[in-house]
């Protein structure tokens, strides 16, 4: 799941965003409403962790703009704020959620559990590649039906070129993708996502083309 952390925290925003990652999300860090406001117009978010108090818009505002938009992408509002009239701001704004800090980490990744089960999703089928298939909802690949053991980081990254089949995704793309805009990681990271993600590849005739100073793209014709 790709998660907008909107946060100007950032000890807090760095440390949520550290426990979502290694849960397996991609998390967008950003500090600042306006820049959030563009970000949420213009890329978008699967689920949306947003703190009330923010400099250059604040939340509620943030948030009306999101639904004015007809974007009914899942909220939790996060802030310091304990009044009762605040959440009821929050909720009338838009918000699916509410979360006063401090909080236990537990207890986010329990509400986005909640939310993910509760948005309605479209059936989507298996994505065919080669001998093998994606199935997009459990994020699984399959030899036929048996799912194949593959760590999620290298399952983003297969994600991130089966989205651009057709062209070739830069590293840097690759690595937004896996680790969300604003991620403290290096490209070299992604490079041993690549590596062994071809290995893993190879076995079922699958190859992954680097194209050097351009990007990577799949490859399930040749398996070069």
């Amino acid at each position: 799941m790709r998660i907008a952390l909107i946060e100007d925290n950032e000890p807090l925003a760095k440390g949520v965003a550290y426990q979502l990652r290694d849960a397996g999300h991609a998390v967008d860090l950003i500090a600042d409403g306006a820049d959030a406001d563009t970000f949420l117009t213009q890329e978008g978010a699967d689920l949306i962790i947003l703190d009330i108090n923010l400099p250059g818009l604040d939340g509620l505002t943030v948030l009306e703009r999101l639904r004015a938009r007809g974007d009914t992408t899942p909220v939790i509002l996060l802030t310091a704020r304990t009044e009762t009239d605040d959440r009821v701001d929050g909720l009338d704004a838009g918000a699916d959620d509410y979360l006063v800090k401090p909080f236990e980490i537990e207890e986010l990744e329990a509400r986005i559990r909640a939310l993910s089960r509760r948005r309605p999703t479209a059936e989507i089928s298996r994505v065919a590649l080669g001998a093998l298939s994606y199935d997009p909802k459990s994020r699984q690949l399959f030899d036929a039906e048996t799912p194949l053991d593959i760590p999620r980081r290298e399952i983003s990254v297969l994600e991130c070129l089966l989205d651009s089949r057709e062209r070739l995704v830069p590293k840097s793309a690759i690595l937004d993708h896996v680790y969300g805009i604003g991620g403290d990681v290096e490209e070299s990271a992604i490079e041993v996502h690549i590596s062994r993600l071809r290995k893993r590849l190879a076995a079922h005739g699958i190859g992954i083309r680097n194209t050097r100073g351009l990007g990577y793209q799949i490859d399930d014709e040749t398996g070069g």
